[in-house]
């Protein structure tokens, strides 16, 4: 990435935000589903020319059902392991077509969705490749911390304590035993143009870093946390309080990763994570001590996010006064 790659960025505004909507009416999402809200901000704010490749997952089963679609631009269906794959041979096949004229030279962007099982678990060795070759893309992981559409199992995207049907709740063990895998600081560790996180609750900070990856040459991540009432046990009305609280606590902070520089959008004052907790039932089994728990995990690493940002900061360079 170079400077140059930003500087036609312009910053949406509430006056400003695009009219074309690439994900369309007719979807079958559930009702109250955050990460279809994801879905479509991080596409208005791409917008066309688009090409979409969709990881098996709830967004591929809910927006395209054969014969319909809700898809207004090119949309492939691929498998969960291979999305970075394909993305990646498409990225090669329009510059082929462009070099002999097949196609109009332009930009079209080339966007991978998946779920945190097709990145975190089952796609992550294609991405990584995809990633240290340099294609030009963006992946998207919309990460709702399990395998909603085949049965709410667990994921390594699952939080430490939820409760799925494969990580039950119980006398023995209270959920999930192990903690959440980091995926920004994996892709981030890939030495790509670009990583952010992004929540649908802040919709003009995910649409910005969705546009800025948009306009970065290079690969790109886009980490985006993605609500769902069904498998996380809470109301169907509180998928944007639920994604608001999750940033508000210090569970899923708001960052970038601009060629290797942390910038951290500042918490001061965080919510306890007991305010995110008590709205999902996923975590209802939770003991004092357990959430105690999560909370010294949450805040260790924040301080260890902020060292990043520190730490990655451009050297200060001292100009001492000439002598005389």
């Amino acid at each position: 990435m170079t400077a140059d790659d930003l500087k036609d960025f312009k910053r949406f505004t509430p006056k400003t935000l695009p009219v074309e909507e690439p994900l369309v009416s007719g979807h079958r999402a559930c009702q109250g589903c955050g990460e279809v809200l994801a879905l479509r901000l991080v596409a208005k704010a791409i917008g066309s020319p688009m090409i979409v490749v969709s990881a098996t997952g709830c967004m591929e089963i809910i927006s395209s059902p054969y014969p319909q679609t809700a898809w207004a631009v090119p949309w492939i269906h691929v498998a969960f392991e291979n999305a970075g794959a394909v993305a990646s041979g498409v990225e090669a096949g329009l510059k082929m077509l462009m070099a002999k004229g097949r196609i109009p030279e332009q930009k079209i962007t080339v966007v991978a969705f998946a779920g945190d099982g097709g990145t975190a678990d089952i796609g992550l060795q294609s991405l990584s490749g995809a990633l240290e070759r340099g294609h030009d893309f963006i992946y998207v992981c919309l990460d709702n911390e399990a395998y909603m559409n085949t049965g709410i199992q667990r994921s390594s995207s699952t939080p430490f304590g939820a409760m799925t049907t494969t990580s039950p709740a119980g006398k023995i063990t209270a959920g999930q035993t192990t903690w959440k895998k980091n995926l920004p600081a994996i892709m981030a560790a890939h030495d790509i143009p670009y990583v952010a996180t992004g929540s649908p609750a802040y919709q003009l900070d995910l649409m910005n870093k969705a546009k800025k990856a948009a306009l970065i040459k290079g690969p790109c991540y886009l980490h985006v946390y993605s609500p769902c009432p069904t498998g996380w046990r809470h109301g169907t009305d509180l998928a944007i309080e639920v994604s608001r609280l999750v940033v508000e606590t210090n569970i899923m902070p708001l960052f970038e990763v601009i060629e290797g520089r942390y910038v951290v959008r500042k918490n001061t004052k965080p919510k306890p994570v007991e305010d995110y907790l008590k709205l999902q039932r996923r975590f209802s089994h939770l003991t004092p001590d357990l959430i105690q728990i999560i909370q010294k995990r949450v805040d260790a690493e924040y301080e260890k996010l902020l060292k990043l940002e520190a730490c990655t900061q451009p050297a200060e360079i001292k100009v001492e006064a000439p002598k005389e």
